[in-house]
């Protein structure tokens, strides 16, 4: 692929310039923009979907099918724009992308509509695993990169912010599918600016590239048996759970096991050799878990246990998103100017334990109010969490493999979303079904049970209904409640674990980088 050549800016031995750095992070923000926006306008949409192609059993796969190839892509995009430069692959992000939009807006089933995802995921994946790393090298001095880092924050949130109300409104109004839809002209924007003004840096790795297919094929093993194994456990069949468990630990051995002995590693031993990456390691784990989870079934508690209509959900979920940004932005302000960085994530997971505790005892006196607010804690702790991840991640990881471990935090944050997604979504299902069951029969209901032992009829309960069908909705919407809030707990469980990684981390310096960064060429 023939790239455009960059602007005077770019010119080797000098660093980029304002207006440089300017359309440089404008063409990278417009392609996170497409990944960021369609983390949380879909999980609202998810009820209408739902509804329409009248499949419950696969809500939770919509997003997990996206994770899933998001996982898969992240380190080997990462690693490859560790060997051709990242330019190339910011493109065919937002091109695989766009079109995986398109298809899942067509998708004539639940089915097509998890395929489309995976291939959306696909994209998000490349985006995440080649946008990040684009900042280090654009500015490798540690306070200047993480200006820019704030930039790309925000405008990651301020996507995130808009896409719960938005996914409300254009389910609402137009339909679900045009929140699909919606990609497709933005991805060609970001398509254009990525192509014209984002620079293309020769390669930090040396000598011919040695793409480690094998190590990439053992990670693709590893993540899918690992998601099919969380999905299908609860279902009870033995025989498939064992198979998927044998492929896993095979998978994973092998992993372990070649890439210490290939020429040149899709996961290097390095990443793993600074006890602080480790820790860091793991706190994407656990930190994706919280997030997701709180993404995907908020929504699901707003609409299915609370009755807000999807407009409303959206404006409940809203701030999620929008204190990301401004925690982000309060984070940028302190974060080298502290003694101890550190402690800004530990107040960030402070506030999603609180929040997650918070919503699990809410019960059903709850009001809008008293949801908002834990909305707008647990925003607040994102945003002193997630940037700082990043960024401590880049200052410990070596500038040669700086793409493939920025793609190891993004990508361990996915694995811990799908894994708790799929186990919270799971003991949601089962607790419900229990809870249904037990309420009912105290209220000598037991024939009406069979009637609401799917959630998905109360997402589109009706508006209007006599006294008798609101009072076993309401039951049903308490049955709800109370398995959310037990699931919740697991959240908060993996936020204690969270604090205690952030309270063990050893000192972060947060200094400049050296001078010698790499420079763009034409």
């Amino acid at each position: 692929m023939t790239l455009p050549a960059d602007k005077p800016a770019a010119i080797s031995g000098q660093q980029p310039d304002f207006r440089s750095s300017l359309f440089a992070m404008l063409g990278i923000s417009l392609v996170m923009l497409l990944s960021s926006l369609e983390q949380t306008i879909v999980g609202n949409a998810l009820p209408s979907i739902v509804n329409d192609l009248n499949d419950f059993s696969l809500y939770a796969w919509v997003a997990t099918s996206y994770l899933l190839a998001s996982m898969v892509a992240i380190p080997i995009i990462g690693r490859l724009g560790d060997y051709y430069g990242r330019k190339p692959f910011v493109l065919a992000a937002a091109m695989t992308f766009t079109l995986g939009s398109v298809w899942c807006g067509l998708s004539a089933t639940m089915l097509e509509l998890v395929v489309a995802r995976g291939l959306q995921g696909i994209g998000g994946g490349m985006v995440i695993g080649s946008a990040f790393a684009c900042i280090p090298e654009l500015f490798p001095d540690t306070h200047r990169r993480l200006r820019w880092q704030i930039v790309l924050s925000v405008v990651s949130s301020v996507a995130n912010a808009l896409g719960p109300a938005l996914g409300g409104y254009i389910s609402t109004h137009y339909g679900w599918r045009f929140v699909f839809y919606l990609n497709v002209p933005l991805g060609a924007i970001a398509l254009l600016f990525a192509w014209r003004y984002l620079p293309y840096y020769p390669p930090q790795a040396k000598g011919p590239p040695h793409v480690d297919w094998t190590g990439a094929l053992l990670v693709a093993s590893s993540l899918i048996s690992l998601q099919l194994l969380v999905e299908w456990l609860p279902l009870g069949d033995t025989g498939l759970s064992l198979a998927l468990l044998v492929i896993l630990v095979l998978s994973t051995v092998g992993l372990a096991r070649w890439e210490r002995r290939a020429i040149d590693p899709l996961l290097p031993g390095a990443l793993f050799a600074h006890p602080a990456l480790r820790s860091l390691y793991w706190l994407a784990l656990l930190v994706g878990g919280v997030m997701f989870s709180l993404l995907i079934y908020l929504p699901l508690l707003f609409q299915g246990g609370y009755g807000f209509s999807p407009a409303d959900a959206g404006l409940l979920i809203t701030p999620l998103a929008l204190c990301m940004t401004l925690g982000a932005i309060v984070n940028g302000r302190l974060v080298t100017r502290i003694a101890n960085p550190s402690l800004l994530p530990f107040i960030g997971v402070s506030l999603l334990l609180l929040a997650s505790i918070g919503y699990a005892l809410a019960g059903a006196r709850a009001g809008f109010a008293m949801l908002l607010m834990l909305t707008i804690m647990a925003g607040c702790g994102l945003g002193f969490t997630m940037i700082n991840l990043t960024l401590f991640t880049q200052t410990l990881a070596q500038r040669e493999h700086m793409g493939i471990a920025t793609a190891m935090q993004k990508s361990l944050r996915l694995v811990g979303a799908l894994i708790a997604t799929a186990v919270v979504g799971s003991m949601i299902k089962w607790l419900y079904h229990y809870n249904v069951l037990r309420l009912f029969s105290g209220m000598g209901q037991s024939g009406q049970a069979f009637r609401y032992t799917d959630p998905q009829v109360l997402t589109h309960a009706p508006d209007r209904a006599d006294a008798a069908l609101r009072t076993l909705l309401s039951v049903a919407r308490l049955a709800l409640m109370q398995s959310i809030a037990v699931s919740l707990g697991v959240v908060a469980l993996l936020a204690i674990a969270a604090l205690v990684l952030i309270y063990r981390l050893p000192f972060i310096a947060l200094h400049p980088a050296d001078s010698d960064a790499r420079h763009p060429r034409g």
